[in-house]
């Protein structure tokens, strides 16, 4: 339950998580502007997190195996394997682990061994499907766009009775990443310069979003029932 916050102007009882909006303005706000980041590792501060093969792309990538992990824990420990928010999970269990692969080109950036015939037509030069020219080009975006509307506001409000979907509270973790993809589309489609890709800067809290729907789930089915 999110407690209640005292401002200037009154209480505030918020009933969703708030810390993807002071998230993004600690981001934006401090780290943005965090100085001798060049002097020290060469970049910005802010460059080096939303880097490829950065801190918070890294993150992502644990975040997503250990979902993997809760959620096919949380499908074996149903008994009705056949019901509904079974099979998601189990879904979820799958999802996770090929996005959690996704992240690291399915090893071969810790290996550097990767599959040639893939790499050679990859946007990225690397051994990943999601960013195979159509998939890249075409589906990636929409991808996002469609599936962090449902996770952030459908899924809750149409179908209550599914636990296997997000809650109410942890809406904002999806929302802002359709927000930010939606509106780097239209940038690029109208007349005025595309606006800086800052991926990985949302990509983070999609992936916290998950791993918290999954450890939440996960502690209330092992340590509380």
């Amino acid at each position: 339950m999110n407690k209640e916050i005292k401002t200037p102007w009154g209480v505030i009882f918020p009933q969703v998580s708030l810390f993807p909006i002071l998230y993004l303005l600690f981001i934006y706000g401090f780290v943005y502007i965090l100085p001798y980041g060049r002097d020290l590792i060469g970049i910005s501060w802010f460059d080096w997190l939303r880097s490829e093969d950065g801190p918070l792309e890294w993150i992502q990538f644990i975040e997503y195996a250990i979902s993997s992990i809760l959620a096919l824990s949380i499908y074996a420990r149903t008994k009705r394997k056949k019901n509904i928010n079974s099979i998601i999970w189990l879904l979820i269990a799958f999802l996770s682990f090929v996005i959690a692969g996704e992240e690291i080109s399915w090893g071969e950036r810790i290996t550097g061994i990767g599959i040639n015939s893939i790499s050679y037509i990859n946007v990225q030069g690397e051994t990943n499907f999601h960013n195979l020219p159509f998939f890249h080009n075409y589906l990636l975006d929409p991808i996002f766009e469609i599936s962090c509307i449902f996770l952030g506001w459908f899924g809750w409000r149409k179908f209550k009775n599914i636990k296997a979907f997000p809650s109410k509270d942890l809406s904002l973790y999806f929302l802002f990443v359709a927000l930010f993809y939606f509106y780097f589309d239209i940038s690029w489609a109208s007349t005025t310069q595309q606006i800086r890709n800052d991926q990985e800067i949302f990509e983070f809290l999609l992936s916290t979003g998950i791993f918290l729907h999954c450890y939440k789930n996960f502690k209330n089915l092992y340590f509380i029932d």
